[in-house]
């Protein structure tokens, strides 16, 4: 990849050339990588549990560190963009990539030699290092295609972040193909991520990158860091917290969830495919929509249809196929044009801001959806499965529950919890068969495994209450599901609020206008 850059950006409403189109295009590949990684982290989370006992909380610190590194990334990078130069980056961002999929199929080997903390910390620093690669990514994509299509930012912005749906439907592709061939294991599953990321690295070789709008246009690292400090830009950057919350919290245990509420991994995988590809198709009508109501009116919209989906997903009428997927329908239209158009509000908004404005706010999103969204719905998950086996079944609880209490990553807001722990419901749901076919494995190969040998002491004693104890546990895991996606719906709410609050505002100081920096009196383009 190369890290040469050229002298300025395309003319503002020149048409990109050749190699303008094969960056913007490769830059999309980076998010169907992102995207394929996010998706099947989503469809194999219940093998990591069932295989290392792992409780949901758990499960949502690893699933978090495949989000949080991608906002520190994002933001570190920020900072020096234009410094190090595009191609650079990218190439960090390949090699991250290679060493995060390598990192996280040790996972079972791990295992072996450290037990449950081994395969823990082997998925934690594999994750990690995906999110630093996706991250690094970001850093470059977003001004990149800014500075591409000057005009139409928050549309073409949205074509490029259709490439994360695109991503996640062909990762929920892989699993559904897979589920039908049986006997595939997580690993190969997880090793088809390298195909995009071998794409996207052939495509971006050599090729050379322009400046930022910003840099192109004289705006000194100096005036970018100043113009953050603007009250509305701040206001965004909270706005965006809440956006990481609630989209990609939620997508990390979408799948997981559905799995649950409908008995069916097949189903969940369709009804996940279902709306993203829904998703992908309308980020592509993004401009057309922002020319009737301008970007914060369809932000708004977004938040009131987001909250409506969420708290649908979680009342007890759509614990059948259909309704859930009307709900899941409403949910997915909500929270389409959340991150794309932000970026482009605070793109048109903010043209000094350059990069570095850009980045944190992506930024800021990533690292809460990380380190509070996929982490705080999991315990949510943990809190209310295990008060409703405790209050129905004390002594299944006893039995199940985990040897670890968990928080809520803010402290204060819900008490402590004991959730289940993953590995004895896994040896629960198929009455044990994957245990003995485990142990017989490792007999055959004359060696010893202390974690599957506990596994199976425990399983001696708990398994002749086996048919009392499993519809039980399969309730409250459903009651754990739908009772954190209602509370989440609270997120989208504040968001709507937020975003009725910059409509005023916008409505009090002219309306919203878009800023531009290639003259010396800025142009100003009303909605």
């Amino acid at each position: 990849m190369s890290s040469t850059t050229s002298p300025a950006a395309p003319p503002p409403g020149g048409s990109p050339g050749t190699n303008e189109k094969v960056l913007f295009w490769a830059s999309f590949f980076t998010l169907i990588a992102a995207g394929m990684g996010f998706s099947i982290r989503s469809d194999i989370i219940a093998n990591w549990g069932k295989d290392y006992g792992f409780t949901q909380t758990e499960l949502g610190e690893v699933t978090g560190m495949g989000l949080a590194g991608f906002g520190v990334a994002i933001i570190f990078f920020s900072f020096f963009t234009d410094l190090f130069g595009y191609g650079k980056l990218m190439r960090v961002a390949f090699l991250l990539h290679l060493t995060a999929v390598l990192t996280t199929l040790a996972a079972p080997f791990a295992f072996q030699s450290g037990g449950k903390q081994g395969a823990y910390w082997c998925l934690f620093i594999g994750q990690f290092t995906f999110s630093l690669a996706n991250g690094t990514c970001e850093a470059v994509i977003n001004p990149l295609t800014a500075t591409l299509f000057p005009k139409n930012k928050t549309h073409w912005l949205n074509i490029l972040h259709a490439g994360w749906p695109g991503g996640l439907v062909l990762g929920a592709g892989v699993g559904l193909a897979l589920n039908q061939v049986g006997g595939i294991g997580w690993q190969i599953r997880w090793g088809i991520v390298l195909l995009p990321v071998l794409l996207y690295g052939a495509m971006m070789f050599g090729r050379t990158f322009p400046h930022s709008e910003a840099k192109a246009s004289g705006v000194s690292v100096g005036t970018m860091a100043v113009s953050i400090v603007s009250p509305i830009l701040i206001f965004l950057f909270l706005l965006h917290a809440l956006v990481g919350y609630v989209e990609l919290g939620t997508d990390s245990w979408i799948v997981d969830i559905t799995k649950a509420v409908l008995a069916s991994p097949d189903k969940a995988l369709m009804a996940f495919m279902w709306t993203n590809i829904m998703m992908f198709a309308l980020r592509f009508f993004a401009g057309p929509i922002v020319e009737r109501i301008n970007p914060i009116g369809l932000l708004f919209a977004s938040a009131v249809l987001g909250t409506a989906g969420l708290w649908m997903l979680g009342q007890g009428f759509t614990s059948d196929t259909w309704p859930w997927m009307l709900a899941v329908t409403v949910y997915g239209i909500g929270k389409t044009f959340y991150w794309p158009t932000l970026l482009g509000v605070i793109s048109e908004r903010f043209p000094k801001g350059g990069a570095l404005a850009l980045g944190l706010s992506g930024g800021i999103g990533m690292i809460s959806a990380g380190l509070l969204g996929g982490p705080g719905i999991g315990f949510e998950q943990d809190l209310y499965a295990s008060k409703k086996l405790e209050a129905t079944s004390p002594s299944t609880y006893e039995r199940y529950k985990s040897d670890k209490e968990n928080a809520f990553p803010i402290p204060g807001i819900f008490p402590h919890a004991v959730g289940l722990d993953g590995a004895k419901k896994g040896v629960l749901m198929d009455n044990g068969e994957q245990l003995a076919a485990d142990l017989a494995k490792v007999e055959a190969a004359g060696k010893k495994d202390e974690n599957l040998e506990k596994l199976n002491a425990w399983w001696q004693a708990a398994k002749g209450y086996a048919a009392e104890d499993k519809p039980r546990v399969e309730e409250a895991n459903v009651v754990g599901g739908k009772s954190a996606l209602e509370v989440t719906a609270l997120v989208p709410a504040a968001l709507a609020v937020g975003f009725l609050l910059l409509i005023v505002y916008f409505v009090a100081t002219g309306g919203y206008k878009q800023i531009h920096l290639h003259d010396t009196h800025p142009p100003m383009e009303e909605y």
